[in-house]
């Protein structure tokens, strides 16, 4: 269960702290209505990534096992992929980029529907956190249960102490982004080894 565990943090946090369109619509609404207004809408994946979920884990259930094998393997350069990106804004960060238009005052729905349009969460659940969690559902439910549940509550938790910070302390300046960036950088390599790791060793095990 511990690797499990360590898979839906590490990949939530590294998700969490990246800039991309669900935090640059969060930082902006911060900064337009505060973070009393803005802090329900954290809670936004676990709405909308309901369909995605359900389309995703059908779609993998419908495969042969070796599908899903392959596709940890993709996965799990995917997040290799991700760790580069975020290395390379680590060296050239210059703090989050919120968008200019003014936020509609439904923080919460707007932010399912930012998120329902925004592909790195189809990606997330198709090539890593789906796959695991067939794995982790087939060693036992409970595993499945923990790799789900630690992914959304620390997405929740990161992404609320991001938003009371640029509340709160704005001053804190773009090195502490430029950390959490490099953080996730870490996160995500080890993530995507990880994954690699354990689809060569099941792909082994299954030709002999």
């Amino acid at each position: 269960m511990l690797s499990y565990l360590t898979l839906g943090i590490t990949y939530a946090f590294a998700a969490a702290v990246q800039p991309g369109p669900f935090q640059a619509y969060l930082i902006s609404l911060t900064l337009l209505t505060g973070w009393r207004r803005t802090l329900p809408a954290v809670f936004a994946p676990l709405l909308s990534d309901i369909p995605i979920a359900c389309l995703t884990l059908f779609v993998l259930t419908q495969v042969p096992p070796a599908a899903v094998d392959a596709l940890r393997l993709v996965g799990g350069v995917f997040l290799l992929y991700l760790a580069a990106g975020a290395a390379r804004a680590f060296r050239h960060y210059q703090g989050p980029r919120p968008v200019t238009s003014r936020p509609a005052q439904r923080p919460l729905l707007n932010a399912v529907v930012v998120n329902l349009l925004n592909p790195n969460a189809y990606l997330g659940w198709s090539m890593v956190i789906g796959p695991a969690l067939l794995q982790a559902w087939h060693l036992a439910p409970w595993y499945g249960v923990a790799l789900v549940v630690s992914f959304y509550a620390t997405m929740i938790i990161s992404t609320a102490i991001l938003l009371l910070a640029f509340a709160s302390a704005l001053a804190l300046g773009p090195r502490v982004g430029r950390a959490l960036v490099g953080l996730s950088a870490l996160a995500l390599a080890g993530c995507g080894l990880y994954q690699l790791w354990y689809g060569v060793t099941t792909v082994v095990r299954r030709l002999w």
